[in-house]
């Protein structure tokens, strides 16, 4: 018995040894031949699929200047860190949108946005679309999307119909980013233009192209460079002053970003009264930063402000000097039916000062986005269907962490789990149901460190909001030790026993982020005092006293602490609002690559590259798509041009010819093997007595051509001269290497039975939801996609699906 164990450990380490030879010879095979790299479409093309050799194609490929590569079932995007206008320009999108079959062309994020415009469009029962694009912060998402409602935009502008309003429409949504831009982005350390909101738009569709935003988060502004100086002199704002909260920003703007801001706001329809109050509002709050508090010299008194920046900053918001300094400098503590005033400490007026600020922006930043969207969203009785937009903040780890970061990686953890759920996890629980044999392919899994953020009955977001809750006293190491003892179960937390700071360290999908807890539990309840309200509400400016003139801020800062809505509840309920609308709709995913953390142009850095591409998981993508061939159409043209005619038919006679469906259905599982042995004479009758005992017409009796999908496991009619059924030989049992077609012809009432040979080996046909047929195959009809490791005759493989679309 031991020597048989032992030949066994012995044949076990010979096999392993003899594949990982087998392994790096293809490798190196691969490698060497690096002047044909570049031309690799599609990362399912390599051979072996393999980190480094992923990683070396799209090195060549970024080295040629080619940005953009599928994986699979999604668009890797390399951010080129330069301007490629000729890769963007109108030309290319009318090629792009006029073409028959786009997936021909080369890879470009346009392929992706005419693919979700023609399933919107085109398809049998058209559902929503929605195009995540995803990437770190740096990575190019915001450029993207502009390209995006760029395209779109170009697309509604080429169509004839309503063209003075098409233009208006194609204006205001081109017109909407730059504001967006302008008021949403900031300078970070990874990314100078950095998006610190996120944005989440609904073309709707019904003949244009018509626009929504949706915004779950906001931060501190950057005023702008290139203003006039009777601007400047009206604003306050001389050249040789410093801000605070902008030390960088004249560096990193260009000269005609005001000028650009301002043309966009005016093709919106925002008139010059509101525009110079905006601005003025936004003077208001750089001067405002600039206040200081030297401490007073007694503990009774009130902290002194500088008196240059508060004058300017009452000015400009309009507000009474005095009672700005109160507001900023002495709180209100109700003691039952009586108000007492207390001073304020230096850090405390600094905080009240930073609050005043943020809401002023947040009110300001809310009113902007409700006027883009009642200025282009149309009534929802006038459009059927959307394609989404999802451009978030993309994954953020800083030297100090802390709630912000928290909830920008949170969010990015949920649109990955998403992306898992749909693409990873989905297809290869799919092939299991079908009955398909299938080596199932390993992905990281993030549902552990969602559970840690967000889970139940204990998460890092629970504990911060149990705190607010009871109105605790924040403390940073107690709230630290309370996280140990609920959370220390959890594979995805850690703690640095050596950090004399409190903390915690998460594991997120893209890499291990340190968080600071000090300050963290007053973010999450970030109260607004009412006194501060009150000052704004007796504003002269009629903008800034509107944006707080309903009273709801009111009552939120007076109301109790048993009803406190956290900073974190209220983004987690915004985000699964979006995630239940994405769930909705067929995504489309574009994954934008940083290719160096330095954003210098055509720097392609390997350790960058390679653990973005792990973090997301493109690898293990490309390695399901390959082995499980997400072809989109394999036959020939002319029959494709025949199914497009077929799929309006279904649309309109779905109903009339569901009968008729279901008997020959029954007809197949019963009997399929009838209609490939047995004359038609034998087959035929039979389907016409089922149909007689329905109380249905006789197939004879047909008197248009259509082709109906197939139900439930695959029947199929092309609008041919003649009907033909296309059916699996043996039904449900995928073995076989034909595929047999009953073919009727109308006028003389013959019908026969004739069968096809295909040289990939058919092993069924299924019509699925949305139209779609999904045809599962012994072989790919593309050689490189076939990955399967065992190569024998009766083993399925994978599936093409077929779209039917509309032309």
């Amino acid at each position: 018995r031991t020597t048989v164990v032992n030949g066994l450990k012995d044949r076990a380490q010979d096999l392993r040894k003899s594949f990982i030879d087998s392994l790096e010879e293809d490798i190196r095979d691969f490698l060497i031949n690096e002047a044909e790299l570049h031309t690799y479409d599609d990362l399912t093309k390599v051979n072996p699929v393999t980190p480094s050799t992923v990683l070396k194609c799209l090195q060549a490929r970024y080295s040629a200047k080619v940005f953009y590569t599928h994986a699979g079932c999604t668009l890797v995007a390399l951010n080129p860190f330069q301007p490629i206008p000729h890769l963007y320009s109108l030309d290319v999108m009318r090629e792009y949108h006029a073409a028959p079959q786009p997936q021909e062309f080369k890879p470009h994020i346009f392929i992706v946005a005419e693919e979700a415009y023609r399933n919107v469009q085109g398809q049998v029962e058209p559902m929503n679309q929605s195009l995540v694009v995803s990437g770190e912060s740096g990575a190019g998402k915001t450029w993207t999307s502009r390209c995006l409602m760029k395209y779109y935009a170009t697309v509604a502008a080429s169509s004839q119909k309503c063209q003075d309003t098409v233009e208006k429409i194609e204006r205001r949504v081109l017109g909407s980013n730059p504001i967006m831009e302008a008021f949403g982005n900031a300078c970070t350390l990874r990314n100078s233009n950095s998006s610190r909101f996120g944005k989440y738009i609904q073309l709707q569709l019904n003949g244009s192209v018509l626009l929504s935003l949706r915004f779950t988060h906001e931060h501190e502004p950057e005023m702008m460079k290139g203003a006039t100086e009777k601007q400047r002199l009206e604003w306050m704002l001389p050249l040789d002053q410093d801000f605070a909260w902008l030390p960088h920003a004249e560096k990193t703007l260009e000269e005609d970003c005001l000028q650009e801001t301002v043309e966009a706001m005016i093709n919106l329809g925002i008139d010059e009264s509101k525009r110079t109050q905006i601005f003025r509002i936004l003077a208001g709050l750089l001067q405002l930063g600039n206040v200081d508090f030297r401490p007073a010299s007694e503990e009774a008194q009130t902290c002194d402000l500088d008196e240059h920046s508060k004058g300017k900053t009452a000015d400009l918001l309009q507000v009474p000097l005095d009672e700005l300094q109160s507001c900023l400098t002495v709180r209100t503590l109700h003691a039952g039916k009586q108000n007492v005033l207390k001073p304020c400490s230096q850090s405390e007026c600094s905080v009240r000062r930073d609050c005043l600020a943020k809401v002023i922006y947040a009110q300001l930043f809310d009113w902007l986005v409700t006027f883009i969207n009642n200025s282009m969203c149309a009534d929802s009785s006038m459009w059927c269907n959307f394609i989404g937009l999802l451009d978030v903040y993309g994954f953020e780890c800083f030297l100090l962490n802390n709630l912000e970061q928290l909830c920008i990686n949170y969010a990015n953890e949920k649109l990955q789990q998403h992306f898992v759920a749909h693409y990873l996890k989905a297809q290869q629980e799919e092939y299991v149901t079908e009955g398909l044999q299938w080596s199932f392919i390993r992905y990281q899994d993030n549902q552990g460190c969602l559970d840690l953020i967000e889970g139940s009955p204990s998460s890092i977001f629970s504990l911060l909001n149990e705190d607010c809750r009871l109105n605790r006293a924040s403390d940073a190491k107690q709230f630290c030790v309370r996280l140990q003892k609920e959370l220390s179960h959890n594979a995805s937390i850690s703690w640095d026993k050596f950090s004399k700071q409190p903390h915690f360290t998460v594991a997120h999908y893209a890499d291990k982020v340190s968080y600071q807890i000090e300050g963290m539990m007053e973010k999450n309840k970030d109260p607004v005092p009412p006194e501060l309200i009150s000052l704004l509400q007796n504003s002269q400016d009629s903008l800034l006293h509107s944006l707080f003139a309903d009273g709801d801020h009111e009552s939120e800062g007076l109301r109790g602490h048993s009803k406190v809505v956290t900073v974190v509840s209220k983004f987690r309920n915004s985000l699964e609002s979006l995630m239940k609308i994405l769930h909705s709709t067929t995504p489309h995913y574009t994954r934008c690559i940083k290719p160096n953390p330095d954003c210098r142009p055509l720097t392609f850095k390997r350790e960058e590259v390679i653990a973005q591409l792990e973090a997301c998981g493109i690898v293990e993508t490309i390695n399901i798509s390959a082995a499980g061939f997400p072809i989109r159409s394999w036959l020939v043209r002319r029959e494709i041009r025949k199914w497009h005619k077929a799929a309006s038919v279904i649309q309109t006679k779905w109903r009339r010819w569901r009968v008729w469906m279901d008997a020959l259905a029954e007809a197949e599982l019963d009997d399929a093997e009838d209609f490939i042995e047995n004359e038609a004479s034998s087959a035929l009758p039979k389907l016409d007595r089922l149909l007689k005992e329905r109380g249905s017409v006789q197939l004879s009796s047909i008197q248009e051509p259509v082709m109906v999908r197939g139900w439930p496991i695959g029947l199929a009619m092309t609008s041919a001269p003649s009907i033909t059924v296309s059916l699996t030989a043996t039904g449900f049992q995928r073995i076989m290497s034909m595929m047999a077609c009953l073919k009727i012809p109308f006028r003389n009432g013959e019908y026969k039975v004739k069968t096809n040979q295909f040289d990939q080996g058919v092993a069924s046909i299924r019509a699925q939801p949305r139209g779609s047929i999904k045809v599962h195959l012994q072989r790919s009809p593309l050689l490189y996609a076939d990955m399967h490791p065992v190569h024998k005759t009766d083993v399925v493989t994978g599936f093409n699906q077929i779209l039917l679309e509309r032309p």
